[in-house]
């Protein structure tokens, strides 16, 4: 205790059962070490290959990138939880796993709908394709999703750091996340809840709105193509992006949109955990094996580590 504000608090997990926390952890392990070999796989195909230098696998990398950042902020310290029963975190500690798990999922946000920007001129404008998406304006687009991430999560994390903590200290999470932090709090926390709830459904109809508009615009265009296969081979280019698409927004919009979820910690832990171990883990494998480019050059990659093996 300092001045009245708790500065270590406990994260109380999914459970106290010693059976589903065995299962857990298994499960959390293998989810994160498919999701950061899956993503460390795209991020060094797309080094390494130079057919893979094109904006879209750019945008793939630092999605990727952006994944493992993401769930090795929260997934980590839990498998740590629960292996050796230490549930105890400082403030510090709390407050930077809050900063870049927010960082990273906002810029993620931001990203998908640069990588819908990203299919709308492939598909929509091909011949300026080149033109447009340079990769000066490529770099441009990567570093205004993070800062649109960083202003977007620094109002509420500025408010944040000023809640007081002196009733309690458990957190009802498997990590730092910020419904629960209010949900503990001493301070008034009417201004700091209307805020966040304002900058996520800003973000989310800001990208959401760019996804669909552009999307929009390729199905229009792809209904105009004459031939079949052409129609075939433009909607496989966009369906890897689509169905991420579809599992991200989904997710965070049950979170932040649904009241019910609001309440219903259980429902919200239970959500945060599919958000933090399955998506991330089935993403590479959605982008990789729809993907026939990827996977030839995956297959090629693995002959030659074969032929250097057997020389």
């Amino acid at each position: 205790m300092k001045n009245g504000t708790i500065t270590t608090f406990i994260l109380l997990g999914l459970t106290d059962d010693p059976e589903l926390q065995v299962l857990i952890f298994i499960f959390l392990f293998l989810t994160y070490l498919l999701s950061v070999t899956g993503d460390l796989t795209i991020i060094t195909l797309t080094f390494m290959d130079s057919h893979l230098k094109t904006p879209m696998y750019f945008f793939l990398k630092n999605f990727s990138f952006l994944e493992i950042s993401f769930t090795s902020a929260c997934i980590p310290r839990y498998l740590y939880s629960i292996a050796t029963g230490d549930k105890v975190i400082t403030y510090n500690a709390c407050a930077t796993q809050l900063f870049f798990i927010d960082l990273c999922i906002v810029a993620e946000f931001f990203l998908l709908a640069a990588m819908s920007y990203d299919r709308y001129v492939a598909i929509c404008k091909p011949l300026h394709y080149v033109i447009i998406m340079s990769s000066r304006v490529c770099r441009i687009l990567i570093i205004c999703c993070w800062m649109a991430g960083l202003c977007v999560i620094m109002p509420p994390l500025g408010l944040g750091l000023n809640l007081k903590f002196c009733d309690s200290n458990k957190i009802d999470h498997f990590g730092c996340d910020a419904l629960p932090l209010v949900k503990i709090s001493c301070s008034d926390t009417w201004f700091i809840e209307q805020t966040v709830i304002i900058c996520a459904v800003l973000t989310l109809n800001m990208t959401l709105t760019c996804v669909v508009l552009s999307y929009a615009c390729i199905i229009k265009t792809i209904f105009r193509f004459p031939s079949v296969q052409q129609r075939k081979k433009a909607f496989s280019t966009c369906s890897s992006h689509m169905i991420v698409v579809s599992i991200t927004y989904g997710t965070c919009i049950f979170i932040y949109m649904n009241p019910t979820a609001k309440e219903e910690m259980t429902v919200n832990k239970v959500v945060s955990l599919l958000i933090s171990s399955i998506s991330p883990s089935l993403n590479p494998f959605i982008y990789t094996l729809r993907n026939n480019q990827v996977k030839e050059v995956f297959k090629d990659s693995i002959k030659r580590i074969a032929f250097l093996s057997t020389r």
